[in-house]
């Protein structure tokens, strides 16, 4: 009998999935993979992965690009640079936001950013919904439409003026979750708190960067956190936390978890990479790159956050890229000028360094597995957004999307990336390891040098989240 043939075959790898590490040569054909074992046939092509990690593409399920944005802000991503950024750095699906302006149709933001990534992307990528205008016609018509066409997850916010909901209205958005077997993501922070407090700060001439973090104290993300916790539990259906900074929050999340309540949670590289210092003194502006909501804390919260990240309290670990230039008057400097904390866009570019860090520091610095690594950057965001088995797993029948990693000193500079930001808040970082080979669907994008696939990413409509034992 002749020895089946392949389009690829990755040789002697060291396979790690969420549930194991083993080594096995892997087949490929058609952008699937068709056969894990030892011994494999012939491929056309074939990559030799001895000695290394072959993990699942990463699944960066909080990312921003293209973004609308109310002017002078803009994002500095699109689909194009946004993808590439991400390939490079080991991840080969993203879920960005189509985001519902107040006023405006939900799916009219939907097809919207469809416009907005037709032929640019160059790995695959599916949406969530963003929410702000929560219409009877958009709760009771498009947003069970939506779900049902695959847009099975969307979030919500607690803060910001134009885009946060009440508590009446995060209640009917809930209800609708629950009624069609959707996630709700949430971003926790009390809005009045904020505004009580920039005010405050403002009056007394604390406008620079740093004071940013003063204005959002962890009680301001524990009170919104309890808060979206309590609601979630009065309509019984199951949440997802995201970006969580730091203590006060987690205990709120491990109270829930305690008492049988789904509530997930997402943390993100710059609240264990990043800290308040990092928002400069009162005289430096360059602080300005590090601002993000919620705002890093300080090392002691840096060491809840990955001791939650070992003990399994965070399902996620996204990069929240909301990619800003420094310089520009579209990003960190608004119209050119060095602006107050309040008019600064939040947001810091991760899409490329996020697995990368974690691989380093997490596995390699001894802090989590590296089974604990695959399940919070594939495995679990493709099960909590509907896209697993196809995304997030090395088996039969699901996409050729993997890594090969390569370790050894690699030191994170600007000039190294792939986005169209001017500036990484993690410059300098001396890592022990940094994605070798990227496949996306059997295709090779990332070998050290781009191989641009413009129109290859495909748009993925989303199952019903999977993570769950009982949804709705």
């Amino acid at each position: 009998m002749p020895k089946e043939s392949f389009d690829l075959v990755v040789r002697n790898a060291q396979i790690a999935t969420a549930s194991e590490q083993y080594r096995a040569d892997i087949g490929i054909v058609g952008g699937k993979i068709t056969q894990i074992g030892a011994q494999l046939g012939a491929g056309t092509h074939e990559i030799d992965a001895s000695g290394r990690v072959v993990t699942p593409g990463g699944v960066d399920a909080h990312c921003h690009l293209d973004q609308p944005m109310e002017p002078p802000a803009k994002m500095a991503d699109n689909f194009d640079s946004g993808t590439r950024s991400a390939a490079c750095g080991g991840t080969t699906t993203v879920i960005p936001f189509a985001a519902q302006q107040k006023g405006q149709s939900l799916l009219a933001a939907v097809e919207d950013y469809h416009q907005r990534a037709a032929g640019m992307a160059h790995v695959d990528y599916a949406f969530h919904l963003i929410v702000s205008d929560p219409t009877p016609e958009v709760l009771n018509k498009e947003l069970p439409a939506l779900i049902a066409q695959g847009y099975t997850s969307f979030k919500i916010y607690m803060t910001y003026e134009d885009m946060k909901l009440d508590d009446i209205e995060i209640l009917n958005v809930l209800a609708v979750a629950r009624a069609h077997k959707a996630l709700t993501m949430i971003h926790a922070e009390n809005a009045d708190c904020i505004e009580w407090l920039t005010r405050r700060l403002e009056a007394a001439g604390h406008t620079a960067p740093r004071f940013h973090a003063h204005s959002r104290p962890m009680l301001v993300e524990r009170e919104a956190t309890h808060r979206a916790i309590s609601l979630a539990e009065l309509v019984d259906t199951p949440i997802l936390i995201v970006h969580v900074s730091g203590r006060e929050a987690v205990e709120q999340i491990r109270w829930a978890r305690a008492h049988g309540l789904n509530i997930l949670a997402e943390t993100c590289p710059q609240y264990l990479f990043l800290t308040a210092d990092d928002l400069g003194l009162d005289d430096q502006y360059e602080g300005a790159r590090c601002i993000c909501s919620p705002p890093p804390r300080d090392r002691a919260n840096q060491e809840v956050i990955w001791h939650a990240l070992s003990d399994g309290l965070f399902a996620v670990f996204s990069s929240d890229h909301a990619p800003f230039t420094y310089e520009g008057s579209d990003g960190k400097h608004p119209d050119g000028s060095q602006a107050s904390f309040r008019y600064i866009p939040n947001g810091i570019p991760g899409i490329e360094t996020r697995m990368a860090l974690l691989f380093s520091e997490g596995v390699l610095g001894g802090r989590i597995t590296l089974e604990k690594f695959v399940e919070l950057i594939a495995t679990n965001p493709a099960k909590a957004y509907g896209l697993h088995p196809r995304k997030g797993s090395i088996s039969i029948g699901a996409d050729a999307d993997l890594v090969i990693w390569e370790e050894g000193e690699f030191t994170i500079t600007n000039q190294n990336l792939h986005h169209a930001v001017d500036y990484t808040p993690y410059e300098g970082m001396h890592l022990r390891a940094w994605p070798a080979i990227t496949l996306s669907r059997g295709r090779v994008i990332w070998d050290g040098q781009f191989h641009p696939a413009r129109e290859h990413g495909q748009f993925l409509p989303c199952d019903a989240p999977s993570i769950f034992a009982r949804i709705g």
